[in-house]
């Protein structure tokens, strides 16, 4: 009866490791992670994402409300990392690592870097911890952008594209 016991137990202990495995996975989530570095005049540029899918949604206006603070992908807050200080939309910005939230608009977005980097979504966001906001217009794309996606341009654009709209930020 021990020997039947300590047999279940040692199941139950393996099923629960190799759970805890399957979610420190994050490339199996719905929304995988990403990540984007680039050199930008000297300073490198890195963000780190997760990539949300449009499955048939209404995003921007829908899923994702206009005037609400985004974090801007899914799962953990996306961050920002410049090795430099830069100018972001022509304001300071000194080098560090930052959340990196927005406030999507129809007409307008706003671009924030917070001290809090390491939360998940935008749970945990202050606005008293922005460090800098930037407004930028919002674009149409003329294709549909399935995943969320960041990219960085060797000239310092960093566009965001989802779903029909696409954001750009200047960083230098």
């Amino acid at each position: 009866m021990k020997s039947l016991k300590a047999l279940s137990f040692l199941a139950m202990s393996l099923l629960l490791v190799f759970s805890v495995n399957a979610q420190k996975d994050k490339s199996k989530r719905k929304s995988p992670p990403a990540q984007v570095t680039q050199d930008v005049g000297g300073t490198t540029v890195t963000i780190d994402y997760s990539r949300p899918s449009k499955r048939g949604r209404d995003i921007f206006g829908g899923l994702e409300e206009y005037g609400k603070v985004w974090r801007t992908g899914a799962n953990e807050s996306t961050w920002i990392e410049v090795s430099n200080d830069v100018t972001v939309e022509g304001k300071t910005l000194t080098a560090g690592k930052y959340g990196l939230f927005t406030i999507p608009g129809k007409d307008e977005w706003t671009i924030i870097f917070n001290k809090k980097w390491d939360g998940w979504g935008a749970y945990e966001y202050k606005e008293e911890d922005d460090v800098l906001r930037v407004k930028v217009e919002p674009t149409s794309t003329d294709d549909e952008v399935e995943m969320f996606t960041i990219d960085i341009a060797k000239n310092g654009d960093v566009s965001m594209a989802w779903d029909q709209t696409s954001v750009t930020f200047k960083v230098k």
